[in-house]
């Protein structure tokens, strides 16, 4: 039997797998995005409003879910001024919308949101507006990462692990129905299905529980909310991981009932051992509606990844989503048929024979093919989630497919070295396998041309082993060739290292689907780029007359702070965030690069805060904003900063 190209058919295969993935970030053009980024907002960020709003929108790049808290407006006192939890607007499904209290109090609100996006991940991001003038504001948002809290460290292990029983439980079944049947009774193999079942089993219901808190960033104890697991099972992860769920319920019923058969057989030669049938035959079982209702199954585990997380959402979904479950499978063939290969040609139980070459070859040829996959699949998602070069080195999510990038290469190498060496384990085979046919007619000749001379030996000797080692078929083909041994061990090897950096392969992988890819960054910074300009340029600067208790700051509101005509207003605050009154407070404008000014902006006392509604500022680029606050008749200071005007 042919296990696979000649190497050096093979290492032009492999060069032109590298190039093709090396080749698969040339090029994409489009707009996609996985992870949703805030696209607009209704008051706009920084906005300086006359009167209070009714309501306050958020629109994304991408759908977005939420739960009761993903959408707070806090008053400048740190209080909720949303007393109903967010909505879809107008029934769009990229948009939030909460309404407000009415009689709102002039000062500055932080409107703070967390929504997850399409493919399941998180996001959050707050920003202020004001309602009559800026004001100071106690409100607190948190400014940790997203991945910070100790439910999203410990979701995103369990993803890994998930991956990890995926890949387990696929490599060995498939192992089993393509490469080498008899493995379904060997020990190792059992046990391997065993741990790949549970692992994903106990991930997947853990990863249920814990799906609240990663969306809501909560503690640990609220994964056992029953109103919480309530709302997490009517959303898409959610349904997903039920599903999961189901589907394993399922395959361990199926696996158990093979099983069972497999115990009952046994073969007339060998009653002592069950479950051994004869080399290349399939175990009783393992027949076609088997094979059938597990690849049914490997597809729609498959998809439950597929359906909830980064295909699900962006440009070319009904072919991304196939195209993610055949990278999925292929990955689970891949890698965790290489984890079975390796535990069965290092088993050393008693009684236990090799691995023929001819499953080593079989699974050769499947490995082959499933890598093959692997990078046909991931050059599609690569182009979708990076789309250009500028993106491996100026993103995270490029930064870390860059690192999965080497780590295949590696593969790729040391999968060359492993087909080589099973190329040669057939070769040798081969003759093996040939000998009771062709050397029949060589022992014939042998016994007419030698029998002659020597009759009387045989008489004499009787059990001498050297004269039946030509008579005996067997004899031949008893001692080991060490030939074959010694490609074994070097199998061995190469085997163990791929599996390892397929390992690292997988943990890459996992951290990628929880990264925002690279074109939804793109395309969060270019929804930012086009956003309407805010109708304010608010600054606060700082000031320290030397003294005690003549600490303080100034905030200064242009609006709209482009050329032509701006109302200014500015508000003296005390070291502790209180108001202050000062007896006199003057601004000036400077644009120094033209030599412009400087302007004076005349400030009036309004009786709490100063202002002028008629400043006219000629020239865009950067204005130099001089501050002189005086504290008493002998105390003043002037301060600087640089505001630009558009």
């Amino acid at each position: 039997m042919h296990l696979g190209s000649p190497p050096a058919r093979t290492s032009l295969t492999v060069l032109a797998l590298v190039a093709a993935v090396l080749a698969l970030l040339l090029g994409g053009a489009g707009s996609a995005s996985a992870h949703a980024g805030l696209r607009g907002s209704d008051p706009a960020e920084g906005s300086v409003l006359a009167t209070a709003p009714q309501q306050v929108t958020l629109t994304f790049t991408e759908s977005v879910g939420f739960s009761d808290d993903s959408l707070r407006v806090l008053s400048p006192e740190n209080e909720r001024v949303n007393p109903r939890p967010a909505q879809h607007a107008d029934g769009k499904d990229n948009t939030a919308r909460v309404e407000l209290s009415d009689q709102l109090a002039q000062g500055t609100y932080t409107v703070a949101w967390r929504v997850v996006s399409a493919d399941g991940h998180p996001i959050s991001g707050a920003f202020i507006f004001s309602i009559g003038k800026p004001s100071g504001t106690a409100a607190v948002v948190a400014t940790d990462s997203l991945e910070d809290t100790a439910a999203a460290r410990l979701y995103g292990f369990l993803r890994h692990v998930a991956y990890s029983g995926l890949a387990l439980l696929v490599g060995a079944v498939s192992f089993v129905l393509l490469c080498w049947p008899t493995a379904a009774a060997v020990r190792p193999v059992r046990w391997l299905l065993k741990v790949g079942w549970a692992a994903l089993a106990a991930s997947t219901a853990a990863l249920l529980l814990l799906r609240g808190p990663y969306e809501t960033a909560g503690s640990l104890t609220s994964a056992f909310d029953l109103s919480q697991l309530g709302r997490t099972v009517t959303g898409r992860p959610g349904i997903a991981l039920v599903v999961r769920l189901v589907l394993l319920a399922a395959a361990a019923v199926l696996l158990r009932r093979s099983a069972l058969r497999l115990d009952g057989h046994k073969r007339p030669d060998r009653p002592d051992r069950p479950g051994l049938p004869d080399e290349g035959t399939i175990p009783g079982g393992l027949g076609t509606r088997a094979r059938v209702v597990g690849v049914l199954l490997a597809l729609a585990l498959a998809f439950t990844w597929a359906g909830a997380e980064h295909a699900s959402a962006g440009i070319q979904v009904p072919l991304a989503v196939p195209v993610a479950v055949l990278h999925l499978l292929a990955m689970g063939v891949w890698l965790g048929g290489l984890i079975t290969l390796a535990v069965v040609l290092r088993r050393r139980a008693p009684g236990s024979g090799d691995v023929p070459a001819s499953a080593i070859g079989r699974f050769s040829t499947v490995a082959f093919t499933a890598m093959a996959v692997l990078v046909g699949t991931g050059m599609y998602q690569s182009w979708r989630q990076v789309g250009s070069w500028g993106a491996l080195s100026t993103t995270p999510y490029g930064r870390i497919l860059a690192v999965k990038l080497a780590a295949v290469v590696l593969v790729l190498v040391v999968a060359f070295f492993s087909r080589r060496w099973t190329a040669r384990l057939d070769h040798e085979a081969l003759p093996a396998a040939e000998r009771p046919t062709v050397p029949e007619p060589e022992r014939a000749r042998v016994v007419e041309t030698v029998g002659a001379p020597p009759p009387p030996v045989p008489s004499v000797t009787g059990g001498t082993p050297d004269v039946p080692a030509g008579a005996e078929p067997g004899d031949d083909t008893e001692p080991p060739a060490p030939e074959t041994e010694r490609h074994r061990r070097r199998l061995r090897r190469t085997v163990a290292v791929e599996a390892v950096l397929g390992a690292v392969v997988l943990a890459i992988t996992t951290l990628l689907t929880g990264t925002q890819p690279s074109r939804a960054a793109d395309g969060a910074e270019t929804a930012a780029a086009t956003a309407p300009v805010p109708q304010a340029k608010v600054v606060t600067v700082p000031f320290d007359m030397g003294t005690a208790n003549q600490k303080g700051s100034v905030q200064i509101t242009l609006e709209p702070g482009r050329v032509g005509e701006n109302t200014v207003e500015a508000v003296v605050y005390t070291a502790d965030g209180g108001f202050a009154t000062v007896p006199e407070l003057r601004l000036t404008l400077t644009q120094e690069d033209l030599g412009i000014g400087p302007l004076d902006a005349k400030l009036k006392n309004q009786k709490g805060y100063w202002a002028t509604y008629d400043l006219q500022l000629p020239m865009a680029g950067a204005w130099t904003l001089n501050i002189t606050v005086r504290t008493t008749d002998i105390d003043q200071v002037t301060v600087r900063e640089t505001i630009r005007i558009t």
